[in-house]
């Protein structure tokens, strides 16, 4: 599967953002999504994450009440919903795709399949 990541952009603090991952694959409904995220300097950390069907998703403390993940399968696209932005969250955006069918991960190595990221900085 192939994977473009998109949305990123300059935003103020407080602002809002949707980024999207476009998959290019018929099976798009098997996958587990995750994103995760690096920041200059840092290691790639983890976001958030969604089930196969959508029904499951959990999200790393530091986003959790401000950022939400969905999927639409028909679109076989997956979006993350980013409100209440704040400086730290200035980084490389990456989906990333499971195919074990599962409720998605918050472990990097168990992704299939990465996009390329899409940037967003937010200014204080």
């Amino acid at each position: 599967v192939q994977l473009q990541a998109s949305g990123g952009g300059l935003v103020q603090a407080g602002d809002s953002l949707r980024l999207s991952c476009a998959a290019s694959t018929h099976t798009f409904g098997g996958y587990a999504m995750g994103w995760f995220r690096q920041a200059p300097g840092k290691e790639r950390e983890f976001v958030a994450a969604i089930s196969w069907s959508g029904g499951s998703t959990h999200y790393a403390d530091s986003v959790k009440g401000r950022f939400t993940t969905s999927r639409d399968n028909a679109k076989n696209t997956v979006y993350l919903q980013m409100n209440s932005l704040k400086p730290e969250d200035t980084a490389v955006y990456y989906c990333a795709a499971d195919r074990s069918w599962g409720l998605g991960s918050s472990v990097s190595y168990e992704y299939d399949a990465w996009g390329q990221g899409t940037l967003v900085t937010v200014s204080s």
